[in-house]
Order: structure tokens, then C-alpha cells, then sequence
């Protein structure tokens, strides 16, 4: 391999969103990617998180700007909503081309 060769491939795995990468947070980054939306109890049920765990990476991926929570009541019952903001989307698409590539260009 050349040096060339280091710009691409598994060298992109150097640069990956670590925001992302996290296990906990890809899988609520992959199950908010296609929807338009979803409720709290959606995203535990979709990741298997423990609440607290849950709370915990929603509020990391919303510091990052990645997510956007809605909080509120729906007939009297407490309702959270938790969307991809633009900002969150493009970070997930620019993670899953470098995956991709990465993967790709392994040998076999």
C-alpha cells in the first residue's frame, strides 16, 4: 500500500464522527433516519436502552445539535418527541459514506 492509499479506505476510520460511532448513539442516529420521528418510548423499544440510559445519549446527541426533543402533553400524558435535525442527518450521512468506504475497500 502507498501512502496515497492511506486518504481512503480504512484510513477514514480515523475521522469518524465519535458522537455517532458510540454504539448506543448509532443505533438511535439509524432508527431516527427513518422517521419522520419518534417518541421516547419508540426509541427505548427500538435500541433496548434502560431509560436513564436513553436520557443519557439523547441529551449527548442534543448538545451536539444533532436532535431536536419536543416535550409535550398529549392529553394530559407527557409525550417526547425526538427528531434528526438537518445538521444530525447530514452527520449521519457523512458516517455512513465513510463506513461504507471504509468496508468497501477492505480486501475479499
Amino acid at each position: 500500500m502507498t501512502s496515497a492509499d492511506s486518504s481512503g479506505g480504512i484510513a477514514q476510520l480515523g475521522d469518524v464522527d465519535p458522537v455517532i460511532h458510540a454504539p448506543a448513539r448509532l443505533m438511535i442516529v439509524t432508527a431516527l433516519y427513518v422517521v419522520e420521528g419518534a417518541d421516547f418510548v419508540f426509541l427505548q423499544k427500538q435500541t433496548g436502552l434502560t431509560r436513564g440510559n436513553l436520557s443519557s445519549h439523547l441529551m449527548k446527541l442534543e448538545d451536539a445539535k444533532y436532535i431536536a426533543v419536543d416535550k409535550k402533553f398529549v392529553h394530559r400524558t407527557p409525550r417526547t418527541v425526538i427528531r434528526l435535525t438537518y445538521e444530525g442527518r447530514a452527520a449521519f450521512e457523512t458516517y455512513r459514506r465513510k463506513m461504507t468506504d471504509a468496508l468497501k475497500s477492505l480486501p475479499g
